[in-house]
């Protein structure tokens, strides 16, 4: 935590510290107990270090909109060698959130505003990312910040187990980008989202909210995207013409929810490409087996894991030597694990992954 002169810094400096008004922090003081802890000869009670790293987790938390009482909440239970995050994420604003009211009334919460306990997973590492009410339209490619709030709508529909309102932040219209979507919107959120620990209720768990929400956007617009293809005159999804280079898509065989694995799947299929995603259990000795019925164009091994087994990327490229294969590893340390020959490719991003494949099945 930064430094601060002992014995600590007075209420007009603190004030100063965080853009609030003085009468705000001693709101804050009485009605949540979010005040100085120090005191000097003269009594005079004096900020710490500590106080004022609390006091600026409840700052960036009511800037966000959660309710005073939760996000007093979240900086009271913070825990102490947590607080140094909390710090650097301040943004050093003079903009003081919306005055407190005077009285000792509490404070009502808007609809939908805040739920008990999400204003702490806020204040862990990797919150105080989020905004909510991003429009469900916006499409992956506008502006950052726009991207970066709407990840952070994703993440607080996930975290509220807002399985529709997430659906609405992933859709994809017919004219959609799906690796767009995926490497700027889905994909930040999901890792973002693995990193939270959580203390959900029986049924509760975020990750699979959004993992529900994504799969069912990529349905949705494999869909549409097919029946406008058919509508225009093109052969349809199952057509031997179409089939002939086909791409068979496998996940790691330790990973929850193959999300990239679909995601490129989609990707493909925007570009014209046939596509087949493996799921259920797969052995290296079934992984050969579908490859000898499939006789794909291309195999894929497509993972979000830092460290994947790769196991069936080194059998399926021992039975099928000319099979170009192609592996996403952003982690340099599992590439020692890959089979040295020029038909093995290691992709580090999800962008050129899809060009690669691209490449071989046109």
């Amino acid at each position: 935590m930064p430094s601060t002169p002992s014995p600590g810094l007075a209420v007009a400096a603190v004030a100063r510290r965080l853009g609030v008004a003085p009468a705000t922090l001693r709101t804050w003081d009485r009605r949540y107990g979010l005040g100085p802890s120090a005191r000097t000869a003269g009594s005079h009670r004096r900020y710490t270090p500590e106080d004022v790293a609390r006091l600026l987790v409840m700052r960036r938390l009511t800037v966000e909109g959660f309710a005073p009482a939760d996000a007093a909440r979240a900086a009271i239970e913070t825990p102490a060698d947590e607080l140094d995050e909390a710090v650097a994420a301040h943004p050093r604003s003079t903009t003081a959130p919306a005055p407190e009211p005077e009285d000792d009334a509490e404070a009502p919460t808007e609809t939908g505003a805040s739920r008990p306990g999400r204003a702490h997973l806020r204040a862990l590492p990797g919150g105080g990312e989020g905004t909510r009410g991003v429009s469900a339209t916006s499409q992956p490619g506008a502006h950052p910040s726009t991207i970066a709030a709407r990840v952070g709508a994703v993440i607080d529909a996930a975290l509220a187990y807002d399985q529709a309102g997430c659906l609405d932040q992933l859709r994809l219209g017919v004219q959609g980008d799906p690796a767009a979507w995926w490497s700027q919107l889905v994909e930040p959120a999901w890792l973002r989202l693995a990193q939270r620990t959580v203390l959900g209720s029986p049924g509760e768990v975020p990750e699979l909210v959004l993992a529900t929400a994504a799969l069912r956007a990529l349905r949705d617009f494999t869909q549409a995207f097919e029946q406008a293809q058919v509508g225009a005159g093109n052969p349809p999804q199952n057509h031997p013409s179409r089939m002939r280079k086909i791409v068979l898509i496998f996940a790691a065989p330790d990973e929850l929810v193959p999300l990239a694995a679909h995601a490129l799947a989609a990707s493909l299929v925007a570009h014209g490409a046939a596509a087949r995603i493996v799921t259920g259990p797969a052995s290296t000795h079934r992984a050969v087996e579908l490859v000898t019925m499939v006789r794909p164009a291309a195999f894929v091994l497509a993972t979000t894991l830092a460290h994947p087994d790769v196991g069936v990327v080194r059998a399926v490229h021992d039975a099928f030597e000319d099979l170009p294969v192609f592996v996403s590893l952003r982690n340099g340390d599992c590439a020692g694990d890959l089979p040295l020959a020029t038909t093995v490719q290691r992709v580090r991003s999800f962008p050129g992954l899809l060009h690669e494949i691209l490449a071989v099945v046109r």
